[in-house]
Formats: C-alpha cells, structure tokens, sequence
C-alpha cells in the first residue's frame, strides 16, 4: 500500500482506520479475503455482524470472536483476549493471537490508540482494513453484492427515498442513544448523569411513536434499513444491561415501549440474522465482569427473564404506544426531528 493510501486510511498512530471494500478500490471484493474481529457483547460489532448476515457474507468474510471479559486496566491493556474455551468464542484465527492488540500491531508497530471491535483485516495488504462500525454498516451493503445471491444482493438498508430520514434519525439515535447509555453509565458524578440519562428516554419516546406511525414492522414502515440494525443493537441490551448496570431505569422496553418490544421481537425471532447474532451470554457477562468502577464485585444478575417475550403483534395499530412521561424526558423528546 502506498503512503498516500496510508495516510488516507490510517492518518496516524492514534487514528483508527477508515478503508473501504469496493470495487476497482485498493480493497477489492474478494471471499475469504478478508477477516471480520468481533466481540458478541458490543452493539457496534453487533451492528457490523448482521450487516454480514443480511447481506449473505458469512460464508465470504469469516470472524474471530474474543472473550466477553477481561477488559483490561483502566487504559484498555492488555485489553480483549481470545480464549476458545470460553462458550462462543474463537482463537484468533489469522494468527492465533493471544489478544487483539496484537493484530492492531501488526498493522501499526507504534498504535497508541483503542484495540476495539469490530476490526476488518485483509489477508493480502497484510493490514486493517476499517475499525469504525457504522462505515462498515454502511458499505457492507453493495461492496460485495456481485458474489452473493440476488436475495442478499437486492437488500438495500440505504434506500435512496429514505436516506434523509435515515440521517436525520440516526444522528440523535447515536449521541442520545447509542452512546448516550453509556455516558450515563459511565458518569463519574451525580450531574453528569442526571444530564444524560434524560436524552437516553427522550429518543426511545421519539422512536416508540415512530414506529407506531409507521405502523411497522421496521422503524420506517414495511422497508428494512441500517436504522433497525442501529437501534436494535441497543435495544437488545437494554433490559439485560443498560437498565439496571448503566442505571437507565426510568423504564423498561418490555414494560414502558410496547411498540418498540414488539418490532423487537419481530427481528429477534421472525428475520434471519438477528437471533443469530445475538448472545446474552457475552452481553451479561461483559458488561458486569469488564467494569469494576460500575460493578466491583463482577455479580452477573439472571435477569430479565426471558431474554426476549414471544408472541409478536402483526398489526402494530393495536398497540398502544408506551412513554416515559417524566417532564424533562417529554421536553428532550420535543428537540428530535424524524
């Protein structure tokens, strides 16, 4: 690779990487070529493993999987670790590596940044390829749409006519949601997480009567797009993690947003990929055994059970629409644009 092209990816030893599969692109669609470093326990691998999924890339891109748990020190290190023994994970298997630094290092000697998942390594340039979730959700979807079957092929999670919705959802989807369980969660005082727990509630408020709206069984309608796999990534952990060891408990998805459990359910059991995707296991136990400043003593709570209800509500107008009505949560959900 030239260092023009490094530079372009990788602009320095902190940065994360940025490459792109495409064809006619420094990175050409090839099967087998390149390999997808995930852990089940994080929403954003989360959202780069169904990608793979729905666009018919399993038997194309393989995956190594680490273990939920231990994180590391306060600084990440030595960070995650393969461990095959432990139930659904993987030895590393490009390198057999003990940690996934040691992959960022082969790609960059002097890395000072986060060994985070999900990573794509290509096996030919010898190097990664992207370590940013939602730019690998986004291409994900064409780059290798000439080696797949005509029903993965035709999955467009980026529909031209629903693009500026998806964009103007998305952006406080992430920082409100997304991300914002975990600036709650990680609030090192009292006023920082009073400020970001409301927004947490304010976007499911939004996207409960947006789903409603559009009357399902997706986010926006009848039309399955990148949205699903992003909110879905978090809703999945919702009640397991991010009620009780974030200390998002204003409300539950299965008792205060009817409307969103029900599109849950309906991806979790009824559309191949997420089930699948999908380990509580790794989700539980992470979070409790990875965050000693949140949970010293590393108590992995058996609940919510069941990890998802069953039975699935086809017509989404016999719901009534949940909410959390505490006042600053209904002035936050006033600021959101759908």
């Amino acid at each position: 690779m030239t260092s023009t092209a490094l530079s372009d990816i990788h602009k320095d030893h902190s940065d994360s990487w940025h490459g792109k599969v495409e064809k006619d692109g420094h990175f050409p669609p090839r099967s087998g070529r390149y390999h997808l470093y995930i852990g089940l326990f994080c929403p954003f691998a989360h959202r780069a493993n169904l990608a793979r999924h729905l666009k018919g890339l399993t038997n194309i891109i393989d995956i190594s999987i680490v273990k939920p748990y231990p994180k590391g020190d306060d600084n990440g290190w030595p960070g995650w670790k393969f461990d095959s023994a432990y139930p659904g994970a993987t030895p590393d298997k490009l390198f057999d590596s003990q940690y996934l630094h040691e992959v960022y290092f082969k790609a960059d000697k002097e890395y000072k940044g986060k060994y985070s998942v999900p990573a794509l390594w290509d096996t030919v340039e010898e190097t990664l390829v992207n370590t940013e979730s939602a730019e690998m959700l986004r291409w994900f979807q064409t780059s290798f749409n000439d080696m797949v079957d005509e029903e993965f092929a035709k999955v467009d999670l980026y529909p031209e006519e629903l693009r500026e919705k998806i964009d103007k959802i998305a952006e406080w989807m992430a920082s409100d949601l997304n991300t914002g369980v975990y600036k709650a969660g990680f609030a090192p005082d009292q006023e920082t997480y009073d400020k970001n727990v409301v927004p947490v509630f304010g976007a499911l408020n939004k996207l409960e009567k947006i789903i409603a709206e559009n009357r399902g069984p997706y986010v926006l309608g009848k039309k399955l797009t990148e949205l699903d796999i992003r909110l879905y990534a978090t809703a999945i952990r919702f009640d397991t993690v991010y009620h009780q060891h974030f200390k998002c408990n204003l409300g539950f998805i299965r008792h205060d947003y009817p409307v969103i459990n029900n599109w849950m359910k309906h991806l979790h059991w009824d559309v191949k990929g997420f089930k699948e995707s999908t380990d509580f296991k790794h989700i539980k136990e992470n979070y409790t055994k990875s965050h000693a400043m949140v949970n010293p003593r590393a108590i992995t709570p058996m609940g919510p059970y069941p990890d998802v209800e069953e039975g699935y509500e086809k017509d989404f107008t016999k719901l009534q629409p949940g909410s959390v009505n505490m006042p600053a949560v209904l002035e936050h959900e006033k600021t959101l644009e759908a």
